[in-house]
């Protein structure tokens, strides 16, 4: 009976319990460790000592030695003028594409006056951190999942205006806002995990196809390169050899020949010498005729082919001839012109027959 009257009883209380803890003023760290007035007190720096007389705000005492009346004055708040560091709780809050986050922050506030600050606000560090902690639900309310990793910086900085406009009337200004830690869903975690694996390869694989084009087209400007120096090298190398050694071997012929023609010139106007250039010129013939019908089938002799001695006299004559001083010729002297050759006989017929067959 007595258990479940007590299980009936427990929602109950617990409910009570809940809706006193809602009603209980939040602990005041500002008004902890009143002085007590005895007359002369010494205020340390960086203070701010609120007094009231007789339930009235008096003064403010400054950094050093005061004189107050026992009874009649009274210590009301104690202001710290110095920067103060707030640890925002945890909390959760949707992203503009429907992602819940688990935040936290840090908050840096000064106290810039000490009588808005006492009589503004029942608990001014409650207050700010209430409403830094409603500043970034809604802030980040309006972006997305990925311009809140991105955009921390301005997050931050809108996060801070919103709170000195708000607690200008408090006496307190908020230096900076930090966010500490941003904690995601562990499913969108994944996501974002493969999201960024993604982007990677694909990255590496744009970066490895630049590298591919780049690589060939170093190589097609090496080997242009390389095939205008050649040309210029082989346009060089053939300037020089006409310039130097085939201009050399053909100066060095020439005066070959001239020298042999000297020779020849000299050996002709010995004793005999016209019997030398006839054995020369006949052995010439045979030579010539020795090489006929090995380039073509169709050769054309002369009708007195076998008479080496004609074909003699005629080369021996020419070059008589030529050896001759040139003289003024008249009309009588011209020699009358020598009958053409024969046409060719049956006997080169015949011959064209047996090698076209």
């Amino acid at each position: 009976c007595m258990s479940s009257s007590y299980s009936s009883s427990s929602p109950q209380r617990s409910q009570q319990l809940k809706h006193a803890a809602w009603l209980a003023p939040a602990p005041q760290r500002w008004n902890s460790g009143l002085p007590v007035n005895i007359g002369v007190l010494f205020v340390p720096q960086q203070e701010a000592w609120v007094v009231e007389r007789m339930g009235k705000f008096h003064r403010i005492l400054e950094p050093g030695l005061n004189f107050l009346i026992p009874l009649l004055d009274r210590i009301r708040y104690v202001q710290s003028l110095k920067e103060i560091v707030i640890n925002v709780p945890e909390q959760s809050a949707v992203t503009l594409d429907n992602v819940t986050l688990q935040i936290d922050g840090v908050l840096y506030l000064r106290v810039m006056d000490p009588y808005k600050a006492s009589y503004g606000v029942e608990d001014p560090e409650y207050a700010v951190t209430q409403l830094a902690q409603t500043t970034m639900r809604s802030e980040l309310g309006k972006l997305s999942l990925d311009r809140v990793f991105r955009e921390r910086e301005s997050l931050n900085a809108s996060i801070v205006d919103a709170i000195n406009q708000a607690s200008d009337c408090w006496g307190i200004r908020c230096l900076r806002y930090e966010i500490k830690d941003i904690h995601v869903p562990p499913r969108v975690k994944e996501s974002m995990q493969m999201q960024v694996e993604a982007e990677r390869r694909k990255r590496a694989t744009v970066l490895e196809s630049e590298g591919t084009r780049e690589s060939a087209i170093n190589v097609a400007e090496g080997q242009k390169q390389a095939q205008i120096l050649a040309s210029e090298a082989e346009k060089a190398e053939r300037i020089n050899k006409a310039a130097g050694r085939e201009a050399n071997a053909m100066l060095v012929k020439a005066r070959a020949k001239a020298e042999a023609i000297q020779l020849l010139a000299a050996a002709l106007a010995q004793q005999h010498g016209n019997a030398a250039a006839s054995l020369s010129v006949a052995e010439q013939y045979v030579s010539a005729f020795s090489k006929l019908a090995k380039d073509s089938n169709t050769v054309l002799l002369p009708a007195n082919t076998g008479d080496v001695t004609n074909m003699v006299a005629q080369a021996l004559g020419i070059y008589s001839t030529l050896t001759k001083p040139q003289a003024v010729k008249t009309q009588d002297e011209i020699p009358p012109a020598r009958k053409d050759p024969q046409p060719p006989s049956m006997e080169v017929l015949k011959v064209e027959q047996a090698s076209s067959s």
